[in-house]
């Protein structure tokens, strides 16, 4: 849904006005960017109903135009999820300052002391499908940040897009930052996106957030750095020592992370000594609970109701209630298999050996591992400072979590006293 790539000037000048203000937002103190964070949310309340007005016009719309189920249900917003934008941005505020924290550098010069501090990235942009409330989220992060925000959402959520966005800038406007901190390009220009994303002059950091072909699309035409997300097609390896109970536990709680399956397990890699009755009440469960089951040629062959998986299938996520089970004869070929063909950004392990654990935690090629755990996503985990905006599978820059410190860099400072 997002537009075809081609020429729009516009998304220069709007480059250009952000540059400019993250230039004046980067020296802003802290308590003012929290300050601006408590705005945000306090705007954002207030402004539900014409919200979801919006959003009723949008799904009208994408109903007419024969959108996917899985857009729809990403597209819909509700009292619930908007006020889980808001309590993600009022946490934000109380959050401490992460820019100009000092950390010890690697080094000392002789008769200088040496030092680093995190920096704003500058300018970011967010090229998103549908997730309206994705906008207050990544809003709030970049503000705390000190860096400002471009968006580029899809035009089956225009009308919501642009109600988010009029709301945050109204209340930024009051707490007196720079105009162009937060910018959301149109829909109605084609190929405005191209455009964005060669402005590396004035663009730090590119963020696709969506299906994998969005994020392909605009991480091969990007000359600015580009940070991939990543959702779904994560898998699960039920050891044979591993229990039923768990697995089945894992499987249903990762598929918890809505509206968007970050971490949902897609995929099961169960160990050939795995008995067949555990696999029928697992299947069961899984159906009963609304899953379609598929299986492997060597399980359909022994289980005729199950489903055929595609070749395809298991590089490439489902992103709605189905999950594929393949059998493997040892934890090296599940290792294998999960580092040929997962995401990469979230695997797990189900397993009473320690050692197998290890194994499985150092081999696997992924941005995080779990051990009989439940990767499930949580934006605003209950626990700890951190605020999520997705997971990064990409290796260099940044891995793993899109926190606060993701959208920052490190500058060095060498004090010194004039001797060298």
């Amino acid at each position: 849904m997002i537009d075809a790539f081609d020429i729009a000037p516009d998304a220069i000048a709007v480059a250009n006005r952000a540059y400019q203000a993250s230039l004046t937002l980067g020296t802003t103190k802290g308590t003012e960017r929290s300050s601006a964070v408590l705005a945000m949310a306090k705007a954002l309340q207030h402004s539900f109903d014409d919200i979801l007005e919006a959003n009723t016009l949008d799904l009208e719309a994408s109903r007419e135009m024969a959108v996917p189920d899985l857009i729809l249900e990403w597209l819909k917003l509700t009292p619930k999820r908007l006020q889980a934008a808001v309590e993600i941005l009022e946490r934000l505020a109380e959050l401490s300052d992460p820019i100009r924290r000092v950390r010890n550098a690697d080094y000392q010069l002789p008769d200088s002391q040496t030092y680093c501090q995190l920096m704003p990235l500058g300018v970011i942009a967010l090229i998103y499908e549908a997730f309206p409330e994705l906008a207050a989220i990544a809003a709030g992060l970049c503000i705390k940040t000190g860096n400002s925000l471009i968006l580029k959402g899809g035009s089956e959520a225009s009308n919501s897009n642009a109600a988010i966005v009029n709301a945050l800038q109204l209340a930024l406007e009051e707490t007196g930052l720079p105009h162009g901190c937060l910018d959301l390009l149109p829909v109605d220009r084609g190929g405005i996106v191209r455009d964005l994303v060669t402005q590396d002059q004035y663009l730090n950091l590119v963020i696709p957030y969506g299906r994998p072909s969005l994020v392909q699309q605009v991480a091969k035409v990007a000359t600015a750095p580009v940070l991939r997300s990543a959702m779904g097609n994560c898998y699960l390896y039920w050891s044979a020592s591993g229990t039923l109970d768990m697995a089945r536990t894992i499987i249903l709680d990762s598929h918890q992370s809505e509206p968007d399956p970050v971490n949902a397990i897609e995929k099961v890699l169960i160990h050939r000594a795995s008995k067949p009755s555990y696999l029928v009440s697992l299947w069961n469960n899984l159906q009963e609970k609304g899953f379609n089951i598929k299986g492997d040629a060597e399980l359909v062959a022994a289980f005729p109701e199950l489903q055929l998986a595609a070749e395809s299938d298991w590089a490439n996520p489902y992103l709605d209630r189905t999950v594929a089970f393949k059998v493997v004869d040892h934890l090296e070929e599940a290792i294998a298999w999960i580092n040929r063909h997962s995401s990469g950004h979230a695997d797990c392990i189900v397993t009473e050996s320690y050692q197998e654990s290890r194994h499985f935690a150092l081999g696997v090629n992924s941005a995080s591992t779990y051990i009989n755990a439940s990767p499930r996503f949580s934006r605003n985990p209950a626990q700890g400072d951190a605020v999520f905006l997705g997971m990064s599978n990409q290796k260099g820059q940044r891995r793993g979590f899109i926190s606060l410190e993701t959208l920052t860099t490190v500058k060095h400072i060498v004090q010194g006293n004039g001797k060298f």
